[in-house]
């Protein structure tokens, strides 16, 4: 498996999108009803990307670390954060590195949250990159990972009218996503028992996309965002339509008593 860089273009040319807002969207309104904003947490987003989230949870007053072996997405939260006002830019963190590596480049240090959207379907084997996640999640963490949708990997192709790829999906895991890159999907029993080998239970998880995953690279958002949202919003909680988002929304806690 070739990893994300391969696509890293194709990725940031589609920042702004259709498909990107309403992933982004999605996972923090269904990040938030599970993150009080008080007291403040210690937040690390492993791949943060160009920042979408932290930068959000920062102006919530949460502490954020952002770490992406990206040069240039990190780039781009920098000159992101350049704009926001100085009691945000304070919150934040931002460390180049190796996901993998977070609890070393990390210090000592662990964290109340820790996110991993749209990461592990470029590891062939995501057990080190579990591992990392769950090395720095502290005593009652919430977790929130965002991961390709094994159970449903044959609706996009299916959709498309790719009736070969439809068909290997149905009992395979590997697929070539939007960005031109060999990736990884997860089935939502086998990340969950992954997790609780790992200590992490998951008391929640939701769909993302279940309407707009086919949407063309370049659509642009709709005049009627707010209606489209509530749509995929109510979608993505209730059975059995997240049951073939293209994304699977995992929420994860660590017992406190650890």
């Amino acid at each position: 498996m070739s990893g994300f860089a391969p696509g890293e273009g194709r990725w940031r040319a589609g920042l702004g999108s259709l498909r990107q807002t309403v992933r982004q969207e999605l996972v923090a309104r269904q990040l938030a009803a599970h993150l009080p904003d008080a007291p403040p947490r210690r937040v690390l987003d492993l791949g943060c990307g160009q920042g979408t989230q932290i930068l959000r949870l920062a102006r919530r007053g949460h502490a954020a670390t952002g770490l992406d072996a990206s040069s240039a997405l990190l780039g781009d939260l920098t000159t992101a954060l350049d704009a926001e006002p100085a009691a945000v830019r304070e919150r934040v963190r931002v460390v180049q590195g190796d996901v993998t590596r977070a609890a070393a480049l990390c210090g000592t240090a662990v964290f109340d949250v820790v996110l991993c959207h749209g990461v592990l379907m470029y590891f062939a084997d995501p057990g080190p990159l579990l591992d990392a996640v769950a090395d720095v999640a502290a005593p009652g963490a919430l977790v929130s990972l965002l991961a390709r949708n094994g159970d449903a990997l044959a609706m996009r192709p299916g959709l498309f009218g790719d009736w070969p790829a439809a068909m290997a999906a149905f009992d395979g895991t590997s697929y070539r996503n939007r960005i031109g890159v060999e990736a990884r999907a997860d089935r939502l029993a086998d990340l969950t028992a992954a997790l609780a080998e790992r200590g992490l239970s998951v008391p929640a998880w939701y769909g993302v996309r279940v309407f707009t995953d086919t949407a063309a690279d370049d659509a642009p958002v709709p005049e009627d965002l707010d209606a489209l949202l509530a749509a995929e919003e109510r979608a993505g909680r209730t059975d059995p339509y997240r049951r073939v988002a293209a994304l699977l929304h995992v929420i994860a806690r660590r017992p406190s008593g650890e």
